[in-house]
């Protein structure tokens, strides 16, 4: 089977980047390597979303599903120093990386850990739970990640996803309004959508 970045244990030899990108305005250090997903620069989608996101009303911590190697988690923990924000991912090399960014760009205000999905979070009152889901993963695995998502959301708490016209962003919009009842494009630029939806 052809290994992914979402895969649990990359299985990939490591061959560490080290490069500088600026995000909201500040900059950060990012180490990223084989195996994980964008690992020459921030994509397109996740700058998108980092740019397009604001704080939601409702208080609470953040959550980042896929984190990667932190550029979205990290670039709004950074923003919103009052938020705690959870970073998770099933690849264990994208962890370990998102916690060296962590400490390297000094942000103490996030929780990284692996997670297949929901699995290990613990947490079920967060105020935003934003995403750039594994659409290679596959519909099945994306949509779960958006049905689950609503049970892990305070009371006016906000799902953020971004997605590219032909990965499947109407199919995305039409879920989402399935689940939440209302969903809103917030932005478009280049045929990415940025999905906001409210408990």
């Amino acid at each position: 089977m052809t290994e992914h970045y979402y895969s649990k244990n990359p299985k990939t030899e490591s061959r560490p980047l080290h490069w500088d990108y600026t995000l909201r305005g500040k900059t950060f250090r990012f180490t990223t390597d084989r195996g994980v997903f964008s690992k020459n620069e921030v994509d397109f989608g996740s700058k998108l979303l980092i740019h397009t996101f604001h704080e939601p009303v409702a208080s609470g911590p953040f959550l980042d599903i896929g984190c990667g190697y932190g550029p979205i988690g990290l670039a709004l923990a950074k923003t919103y120093p009052m938020r705690t924000v959870h970073m998770i991912d099933v690849n264990e090399r994208a962890i370990r990386l998102a916690e060296e960014n962590a400490r390297n760009n000094q942000i103490e205000n996030v929780t990284i850990y692996e997670s297949d999905g929901f699995e290990r979070v613990k947490e079920t009152t967060f105020a935003a739970i934003v995403t750039n889901p594994p659409i290679r993963a596959g519909k099945n695995i994306v949509f779960h990640l958006l049905e689950k998502s609503k049970e892990y959301l305070c009371p006016e708490g906000e799902l953020w996803v971004v997605v590219q016209k032909k990965q499947g962003a109407p199919s995305v919009k039409t879920k989402l309004s399935e689940i939440f009842g209302n969903v809103t494009v917030v932005k478009r630029d280049k045929g990415y959508y940025i999905f906001r939806a409210q408990k």
